[in-house]
């Protein structure tokens, strides 16, 4: 399998030149955007914190043939 990077590059190069042209107040829209996102994100890692589960050593080690 190859694996050509030149289209990536080229494609990342051109978005970044299209967000360049972009006025000002489309570019704080799209950082408002990403900040009511990151604040979701926040709230939801914070709610989930409770609830993740964790590993802890066992109380006792179960050996072969001791159930």
């Amino acid at each position: 399998m190859k694996f050509d990077l030149r289209p990536i590059l080229a494609s990342k190069k051109a978005y970044r030149k299209r967000l360049a042209g972009l006025p000002i107040e489309e570019k704080l829209a799209m950082l408002d955007v990403l900040r009511d996102n990151a604040l979701m994100i926040r709230k939801a890692a914070a709610l989930n914190r409770s609830v993740l589960l964790r590993e802890r050593p066992p109380d006792t080690v179960l050996m072969p043939g001791n159930k």
